[in-house]
């Protein structure tokens, strides 16, 4: 089958194909805004970027217990680039895949993925329920509360910033800034 480059639509088709749940598809939204933003800050392809946040839990909702094998089974027999299909693998090193982030995309989504999901819980506990008046010293001190959004493995996102060479101030920031563009998809633009 020939590759082609898929567009944004085809993604988001896919994505509810396979997903019904609100918060694995705002999530999937909250990562493309986040990859969107650091293409941009990298002077990377904004469109790829995005499309690969977009499709990156592909396969968590149906199945979870071959998360990564099922989206590069899916992605390969709609013809996507191989290069699409290994960034979206690799963002499950070391947890479902031996698939190491290389290059600066992949880095980008393997740091963001979990980093989203404390994000998100860190602006739903404030009164505005909102990520636009949200720090990143307020993510930090939630960070610190192992009991807070427990399911978020810090250990990864730390990875992620020593792959790519970033504090996790900045990488919070940027991240919080990146979410900040697709706030009102997300559900947290607040009141």
């Amino acid at each position: 089958m020939r590759t082609h480059t898929p567009t944004r639509q085809e993604a988001y088709e896919l994505l509810l194909k396979y997903n019904q749940s609100e918060s694995l598809i705002k999530h999937a939204l909250a990562v493309e805004g986040v990859m969107r933003h650091f293409a941009k800050k990298f002077g990377e392809d904004e469109e790829k970027w995005g499309i690969i946040g977009l499709i990156h839990d592909l396969d968590y909702e149906r199945f979870p217990d071959q998360h990564c094998q099922k989206t590069e089974e899916i992605l390969k027999a709609a013809g996507w680039p191989q290069e699409y299909i290994r960034a979206v693998v690799s963002h499950g090193w070391g947890i479902c895949t031996d698939v190491e982030p290389r290059t600066p995309l992949e880095k980008v989504l393997f740091a963001v993925d979990e980093l989203t999901g404390l994000v998100v819980t860190s602006a739903l506990v404030r009164p505005s329920k909102s990520v636009m008046d949200l720090t990143p010293k307020s993510v930090k001190k939630k960070w610190k509360d192992k009991r807070f959004a427990a399911g978020v493995n810090r250990e990864i996102i730390k990875k992620g910033a020593g792959l790519l060479d970033m504090d996790l101030t900045e990488l919070i920031t940027e991240t919080i800034q990146g979410m900040q563009s697709v706030a009102e998809a997300i559900g947290l633009k607040g009141a």
